[in-house]
């Protein structure tokens, strides 16, 4: 496929972007920590964090885990929310040369255990909130050295107190939980600024990031993501953003508004990374469902970058207080993770005059692939145009480019592409070519200007606001549970979503009701799995080799 999009690309957006310009991400942040040093990197609940603390806290607590036993290309487990905890950890881990495993910290016992024993990681930064979960497993996974953080660890005393105090005994948001080797973030970071602390060789080719992704087959799979990966996709998305970031007044700081969950890549280096690259400043927001508390902090703040989801854009806009806040500064609205609806694009725009720009991604591409170009002004439909140094093309089931005009699988080459799945060889080759090209799955179409648009996708996944779930996984714990016989899991149209579970279920004991299957489905399924919709049949539809043919479940 030609490059026919490269015409297509706004002034000032090049072609290819230096992919080695940094040897790895811990060589960008330590830049970023001289270069940037008594600027705002975060702020939290009204508290800002320079560079600089952040520079000094990470160090301390790199310095902790290479004393505690741990060793270079050791598996350290994150599962927080947006807490300055958060960047300050990752990048602790990077500087010892370990690598980071981002864990969504509303899994269940079962989801957790299996991301630990996958990834064999040796460590787990938990905040107190799921150490309860933490406890269930902890017996069964590698996972020995827990570090314990609180909502307001780095608040300071006074506010740090009266945080945790309202956290714990106010909103109960602290179930009981018992980890007696367990130690605290703060102690940590105390252990380690009395230790030396020794910088690694790191270089381009080291794993940074286990980003774990829905599996076809129910099983949760771990994205390789190498150092050069991430930091390719920083600058690609760095470099596409230019349009955009020159209207910010010259010597204005960039704020970027983090709803996103940094344990998410779109998050992770959207938010965390682009921004310490450019020297920006992340406005976290911890609970982004809190959609009055969102707009109330925002409604104190000056910000230009908005990364989002369509579900959270369309929330905001539609809420009683959206116009308490002061938009007139933003510049650059991204979206990811799911398609964008043309109602709420429009919405957006009108209030806020900023336009929505639709990008397309995976975990296994860092994540960024394709966006809009941000100084569009309509809804497009599409997801853009391949980003600087990305290949896209569209393939048939034998490997071979379409025809154009014909829809074809999206393969997309570049150096933001994972090195494959963690210790799953049979898997990375199901989607790898011989040549590089990664096989997302997804159908698509490209039109004459190089615009590439999803029509379809080959595999059953259901994309809920910007989350993968896998239909294999929902079954297979559906099917567990005593008294069903079987059951399919498909996705369905939701206009708050995008695409909502539906399960159909057939009862081995006619007792079932579709109360217990919620309440097995919350024990064992994270929020964003369980299924929205639960139908009773007596049996599934099913191919003559007894395949069950989800699509004639949709209606």
């Amino acid at each position: 496929m030609d490059k026919t999009w490269l015409t297509q690309y706004p002034a000032g957006v090049p072609a290819e972007i230096e992919a080695d310009l940094y040897p790895s991400l811990v060589a960008l942040l330590e830049e970023s920590f001289r270069k940037y040093r008594d600027q705002k990197a975060y702020l939290f609940m009204r508290r800002a964090f320079t560079f600089g603390q952040i520079d000094d806290l990470s160090r301390a607590f790199a310095a902790y885990l290479q004393s505690s036993g741990l060793g270079v290309g050791d598996r350290v487990a994150v599962m927080m929310p947006n807490l300055p905890q958060y960047p300050v950890a990752v990048a602790g881990i990077l500087r010892a040369g370990m690598v980071v495993v981002n864990v969504n910290p509303l899994y269940t016992p079962r989801e957790l255990e299996h991301q630990l024993k996958d990834s064999g990681a040796k460590a787990i930064v938990i905040i107190e909130n799921f150490a309860s979960v933490l406890q269930q497993v902890i017996d069964a996974v590698p996972t020995k050295k827990v570090i314990v953080a609180a909502m307001g660890d780095m608040l300071g005393f006074l506010k740090g107190t009266l945080v945790n105090h309202v956290v714990r005994n106010v909103s109960k948001l602290v179930p009981a939980w018992r980890l007696p080797s367990s130690l605290r973030f703060n102690d940590a970071l105390a252990t380690g600024r009395n230790k030396p602390y020794t910088q690694p060789q790191v270089g381009p080719d080291d794993i940074a990031v286990l980003q774990y992704t829905g599996g076809t087959t129910g099983v949760s799979k771990g994205a390789v993501l190498l150092h050069r990966c991430l930091v390719a996709n920083v600058l690609q998305s760095e470099a596409w953003y230019q349009p955009a970031l020159k209207k910010i007044p010259p010597g204005e700081q960039v704020v970027t508004v983090c709803v996103l969950p940094l344990y998410h890549i779109f998050g992770f280096n959207t938010n965390m990374m682009l921004g310490m690259r450019m020297g920006g400043c992340n406005i976290l927001i911890a609970n982004p469902r809190d959609f009055s508390g969102v707009l109330k902090e925002l409604s104190q703040q000056r910000f230009h970058s908005f990364p989002a989801v369509n579900t959270l854009f369309n929330a905001l806009v539609n809420h009683p207080d959206f116009d308490k806040v002061d938009w007139s500064s933003l510049k650059i609205s991204v979206a990811g993770g799911m398609a964008v609806q043309q109602a709420t694009a429009r919405l957006w725009l009108d209030k806020t005059g900023c336009p929505i720009c639709e990008g397309y991604g995976l975990s296994e591409t860092s994540p960024s692939v394709s966006c809009n170009p941000v100084d569009s002004t309509t809804y497009s439909g599409n997801i853009g145009l391949p980003m600087p140094s990305t290949e896209l093309t569209l393939l048939d089931d034998d490997g071979h480019e379409v025809a154009p005009g014909t829809p074809g699988e999206i393969a997309i080459r570049g150096p933001q592409v994972m090195a494959g799945y963690w210790q799953r060889p049979d898997e990375t080759a199901k989607v790898m070519t011989a040549d590089g090209w990664f096989r997302t799955g997804d159908i698509g179409t490209v039109d004459e200007r190089g615009y590439f648009r999803i029509v379809d996708r080959k595999k059953d996944m259901i994309l809920v606001s910007g989350f993968n779930v896998y239909p294999n996984e929902v079954e297979d714990v559906i099917t567990q549970m005593p008294g069903v016989l079987e059951c399919a899991a498909v996705g369905v149209p939701d206009a708050k979503a995008g695409e909502a579970v539906k399960v159909v279920v057939v009862k081995k004991n006619p007792a079932v009701t579709e109360a217990d299957v919620r309440a097995y489905c919350e024990a064992n399924l994270t929020g964003y799995k369980r299924p929205k919709i639960v139908e009773f049949r007596t049996e599934l539809p099913k191919s003559p080799v007894g395949k069950v043919l989800r699509r004639e479940l949709r209606g």
